[in-house]
C-alpha cells in the first residue's frame, strides 16, 4: 500500500511539473513588421535599380565617346588616302612638265621676247612667261601642301587612336563592373530580370531626353535661335520617335526574319568603331540598326537607346535584340546570334552568352 501511494504521488507530481512546462509559442509578425520587412525590400531593390541604371548611363556615354572618335578616325583615314591620291597625281604632272621643259630647252622663253615683233607684243609674251613660270611654283607649293597634308592626317590617326585605345580600356573597366553587378545581384533578387530591364528602360529614357536637348540645341544653334531643325549625327535614331526607343510593332514574323537576314548578309564584315557601313564596317549597334532599318524599322544608335527601348520579352524569337548593356546582337535561334563582337573581328554567329536581356521592335 505505502509502495502505491508513492507510485501515486510521483505521478501526480510529474502531472504537475509537465503541465508547467510552456511549448514556445511564436508570435505572427505584427503590421508593422510586415511594413518594415517591405520598406527594406523595396530599398533594396531600389537601390540596386539606380545602381544599375547609372552604370548603363555611364557606359551609354562611354560608348557614344567611343563611336564618335571612331567616326573621326574613318573619317582621317578617309581624308588621307584622298590625299595620297592627290599627291599621286600632282607628282605625275609634275614629272610631265619637267619632261617638257627638259625636251623644250632653256630657251623657249628667250626665243619668244627675242621674236616679238613690237613692244606690245613683248609685254605680251613676257607677261605669258611670267604666268608660266607662277603656275609652276603654284603647283609646286600644292604639292609641297598636300605632303604637308599626309604628313599631319598620319599624325592625327596616331592621336586619335592612342585615345580609342584609352577610352576603350575604360569601357571596358565600366563594362566588367557592370557584368559583376550582374552577377552578384542575380542570385539574391529574385526578380532581377524584372529589374535590369528596368534599369535598361531608365537608362534609355535618360539618354532619349539628352539626346533630344542636343537636337534641339543644334537646331537653335543652326538657326539663330528660331525655327525648328533635325538632329543627326550620331546619336540619331530617326524614324517615328526621335529617340528610335518606343515599341510600335506587330509581331509579324516576316519583319523578324527580315532583321535575321539583314544579319546574315553581314557575316565577315569587320568590326569598326562608330562603323555604320554594311558590306564595310560596323560596330555591334551600327550592325544591328542596319538589320532593323532594312526591315523597315527605325531604332536608336547605341546599345545602351536600343537595350532600352522596344519591348521587354522573357522567351527571346529570331529578330530579337540580344542586350548585354555594353554590347549587343540579334538573335537568331537556338540559343545563338549574330553579332560584331570586337576590335579585330568580324561579325558572326555565336552562343548567347553570360546573362542577357531581351528586347523587340519588330
Amino acid at each position: 500500500m505505502i509502495i502505491m501511494k508513492r507510485l501515486k504521488a510521483t505521478l501526480v507530481t510529474v502531472a504537475l511539473t509537465s503541465s508547467l512546462i510552456v511549448t514556445p509559442v511564436f508570435a505572427e509578425p505584427s503590421v508593422d513588421d510586415l511594413k518594415a520587412n517591405k520598406k527594406a525590400a523595396e530599398e533594396q531593390v531600389s537601390s540596386l535599380q539606380s545602381q544599375l541604371t547609372d552604370l548603363l548611363n555611364k557606359l551609354g556615354q562611354l560608348e557614344e565617346d567611343l563611336i564618335a572618335k571612331g567616326e573621326e578616325i574613318t573619317k582621317a583615314e578617309e581624308d588621307l588616302k584622298e590625299a595620297e591620291a592627290l599627291e599621286k597625281k600632282q607628282y605625275e604632272d609634275m614629272k610631265l612638265r619637267i619632261q617638257f621643259m627638259y625636251e623644250e630647252g632653256n630657251t623657249s622663253a628667250v626665243e619668244a621676247i627675242v621674236t616679238s615683233e613690237n613692244f606690245g607684243d613683248l609685254v605680251n609674251k613676257a607677261e605669258y612667261v611670267q604666268n608660266v613660270h607662277d603656275y609652276d611654283r603654284d603647283k609646286l607649293q600644292e604639292y609641297v601642301d598636300t605632303k604637308q597634308k599626309i604628313a599631319d592626317l598620319k599624325t592625327t590617326l596616331e592621336e586619335e587612336k592612342t585615345n580609342l585605345e584609352s577610352m576603350q580600356s575604360e569601357y571596358e573597366s565600366k563594362e566588367d563592373e557592370l557584368n559583376t553587378t550582374i552577377e552578384t545581384k542575380k542570385s539574391e533578387i529574385a526578380d532581377f530580370d524584372d529589374q535590369i530591364q528596368a534599369a535598361a528602360e531608365a537608362a534609355a529614357a535618360e539618354a532619349a531626353r539628352q539626346q533630344e536637348a542636343q537636337r534641339q540645341e543644334a537646331a537653335s544653334d543652326n538657326n539663330g535661335g528660331g525655327g525648328s531643325g533635325s538632329g543627326g549625327g550620331t546619336n540619331s535614331g530617326g524614324g517615328g520617335s526621335s529617340s528610335g526607343i518606343d515599341y510600335t510593332g506587330t509581331g509579324n514574323t516576316a519583319t523578324a526574319q527580315a532583321i535575321v537576314s539583314a544579319a546574315y548578309s553581314q557575316l565577315g564584315v569587320p568590326y569598326v568603331w562608330g562603323g555604320t557601313t554594311p558590306g564595310a564596317g560596323l560596330d555591334c549597334s551600327g550592325l544591328t540598326q542596319y538589320c532593323h532599318r532594312v526591315a523597315g524599322i527605325s531604332i536608336g544608335r547605341t546599345s545602351q537607346v536600343q537595350g532600352g527601348g522596344g519591348k521587354a520579352v522573357s522567351s527571346p524569337q529570331p529578330g530579337d535584340l540580344v542586350c548585354y548593356g555594353t554590347h549587343i546582337g540579334i538573335y537568331i535561334g537556338n540559343g545563338q546570334m549574330i553579332h560584331a563582337p570586337h576590335t579585330g573581328d568580324v561579325v558572326k554567329v555565336a552562343n548567347v552568352y553570360g546573362s542577357p536581356w531581351y528586347r523587340r521592335y519588330w
